[in-house]
């Protein structure tokens, strides 16, 4: 079976997570090695997973349709989706045999109900986990705009 790589950082920023990338290809490629998979790809993408709409992972799942590749391996689901939309995308071409298989070096997700079904959780938990803090930055903002108004006014 023939396997894309997706590894992705959630800056654009150099100066932020600068080693994330290569961190994650260096031990995708040697967990790809130990467990024989064939990559016939690698796609690298900057950018926050919080919203539908990356130019990069997009390309990957056209590669994916496009019948090039069977599977993806990541270092974790959250690297593929912290919204509800990319990660329906990703179940629906397991629906449809456009994907066959996913790989992480930490976890497994069998192409079955179960398997699916364990994978939209571990997505969900991926979207939680930004929308929480997202709230909390909010909060934090607030609550020091809020003491520093009262300091001065």
């Amino acid at each position: 079976m023939k396997y894309v790589l997706y590894a992705r950082k959630s800056s654009e920023s150099e100066e932020r997570q600068a080693l994330s990338i290569e961190a994650q290809i260096a031990e995708l490629r040697e967990f790809a090695a130990k467990e024989r998979l064939e990559i016939v790809a690698s796609f690298e993408e900057a950018k926050t997973a919080k919203e539908p709409g990356r130019t990069v992972f997009g390309e990957m799942l056209d590669t994916l349709a496009r019948g090039e590749a069977e599977g993806i391996l990541a270092w974790h689901p959250d690297r593929l989706a912290r919204n509800s939309v990319d990660g329906g995308r990703i179940i629906h071409m397991l629906d449809t045999a456009k994907l066959k298989d996913l790989k992480f070096p930490t976890m497994t997700f069998e192409n079955t109900p179960q398997g699916k079904f364990m994978l939209s959780i571990a997505f969900s938990q991926s979207k939680y986990y930004v929308d929480n803090l997202s709230e909390n930055v909010k909060r934090g903002i607030y609550k020091n705009f809020s003491r520093t108004i009262s300091t001065t006014g």
